[in-house]
């Protein structure tokens, strides 16, 4: 019966999604929809697309197992990167005529840096959306009592967000996560309520997460912890900032006072509502404390989803798979839908430069349903990877490779085209290295190596080409010196 329900809100938002689609008429419509969204809107489809399976799932999970000082990556990076692109990003962004975030990296260095950053951008969606679908095929698992096997869950999962993802592009993914906020803010509050009452108050939840040390935040006072945690945090901080939801959300937006305060408001409700995932994994401890610990050695993300099957009323297990679906669903949809503008919009036009607008939206569709079936596929391959890994690791490679050229595209007028392409190969070289090299990714973080190279590169890449412009008549005369050589 519950798995009935399921369906049913499956079904419901769908038809949503499909109504919302008769308002596509062109590509502005399907990628950023037609500019035409209110503050309200760009509020909810921004904190609904961050609020995924790994904020409900993986977060707690990862928060049990230390303190809060190991999920500073989300959610304490990810809610500042939408904040630091709503106060620094937004504006400049919103006044230029842009579909993909890829844009701009053409109109500012050209097609070179396009397509690298967009071939970054799309490989980094594959994580992300992966853990989306990962996290359904368990849902559909657990609710089955196993009759759905994991990778059927997948796929129903996949297929359910597909079709108004398909056919009705952001103005579905749009309407359909303010109705999902809704219902999963509402759900988790009641569940955090009930979790609450049944572990004898929120006040011994928090008295037990301080005896077990979870609540601190620093790391520990040497070099190697803080490094790490630095590294930690500014991978969802900063490697969000180039990427193509978040641009999207930004320039779907009716005005730029929606555009510059929707992600700030975003970001904020997003950091708040994060703890309740917190709250409820902990409170899950204290109500059954032998499974509990069972779980956490084997798959500590069971542990929400049993609390709610075993020990909660039917209608509390309504409310919470609803929200979970909701949670997932708005974030799957965003990141289906983002790597598929980038590609068509920056990569395959390059090779079909006199497509139509109806073309090129014909494209985009079908490129929506092609990465559907890669990231289906990576999904089953990848599965036992805990679902916060997998988005987490996801951001690294936008952090090394796109997020330098960004800033400094838009921050430092002396930056280049040379400096953005040398950011873009010593920023995902070093990384690539420190990954490949035995131990060394045990002694520094990569990402943090990545994006330090990545900034030198930029300023020597743009520098040094500009000083011997300058002094080639210097150079040259005193190498043609015999005095001198």
């Amino acid at each position: 019966m519950l798995l009935g329900f399921v369906f049913l809100y499956l079904l419901v938002t769908i038809g949503i999604g499909l109504w919302a689609a008769r308002r596509v008429k062109n590509t502005a419509d399907y990628a950023i929809a037609g500019r035409h969204l209110p503050l309200i809107m760009i509020v909810t489809t921004t904190f609904a697309t961050w609020f995924g399976s790994e904020t409900v799932l993986g977060i707690g999970a990862k928060f049990v197992q230390g303190n809060l000082g190991t999920v500073v990556e989300d959610p304490f990076g990810a809610s500042f990167c939408l904040i630091f692109v709503g106060l620094f990003f937004a504006a400049r962004l919103y006044k230029q005529t842009l579909l993909t975030i890829s844009d701009y990296y053409r109109q500012r260095f050209g097609k070179s840096v396009e397509i690298l950053c967009s071939i970054i951008i799309m490989l980094s969606y594959l994580g992300w959306v992966a853990a989306q679908v990962t996290a359904l095929g368990l849902v559909f698992n657990i609710l089955s009592g196993g009759a759905i096997s994991f990778e059927w869950g997948m796929v129903i999962g996949v297929a359910s967000i597909l079709i108004y993802t398909l056919f009705g592009g952001m103005w579905s993914v749009a309407l359909t996560d303010f109705i999902q906020m809704i219902v999963l803010v509402v759900g988790l509050s009641i569940i955090a309520v009930m979790a609450g009452n049944m572990a004898g108050g929120a006040d011994k939840v928090i008295a037990y997460a301080q005896s077990k040390d979870m609540l601190r935040f620093l790391p520990e006072p040497n070099m190697k912890d803080m490094l790490f945690f630095v590294g930690a945090a500014i991978t969802m901080m900063l490697g969000s900032i180039p990427q193509q939801d978040v641009f999207q959300r930004v320039m779907s937006a009716k005005d730029i006072k929606a555009a510059t305060r929707g992600p700030v408001i975003g970001g904020i409700c997003y950091l708040l509502f994060a703890f309740v995932p917190m709250f409820l994994v902990v409170a899950a401890i204290i109500v059954m404390p032998e499974k509990a610990t069972e779980m956490l050695k084997s798959d500590p993300q069971k542990i929400l989803p049993t609390l709610v099957l075993e020990h909660m009323p039917f209608v509390a297990q309504v409310i919470f798979f609803g929200a979970l679906l909701s949670a997932i669903k708005s974030c799957a949809s965003a990141t289906l839908l983002a790597p598929s503008v980038t590609f068509v919009e920056n990569v395959y036009k390059q090779f079909n430069k006199h497509l139509s607008d109806q073309q090129t939206l014909k494209a985009m569709r079908i490129a929506v349903l092609v990465f559907s079936m890669f990231v289906l596929g990576y999904a089953m391959w990848a599965r036992g990877k805990p679902i916060y890994d997998m988005v987490s690791g996801a951001y690294q490679v936008t952090l090394v490779g796109a997020f330098i050229p960004l800033v400094f595209g838009l921050y430092w007028k002396r930056a280049t085209t040379q400096g953005a392409v040398a950011s873009i190969v010593f920023g995902v070289g070093t990384w690539l290295l420190i990954m490949a090299v035995p131990g060394w990714s045990e002694a520094f973080p990569q990402q943090l190596a990545g994006v330090l190279a990545s900034l030198l590169a930029m300023v020597a890449g743009s520098l040094l080409p500009q000083w011997i412009e300058n002094h080639r008549g210097h150079i040259h005369h005193f190498v043609g010196s015999p005095e001198k050589a």
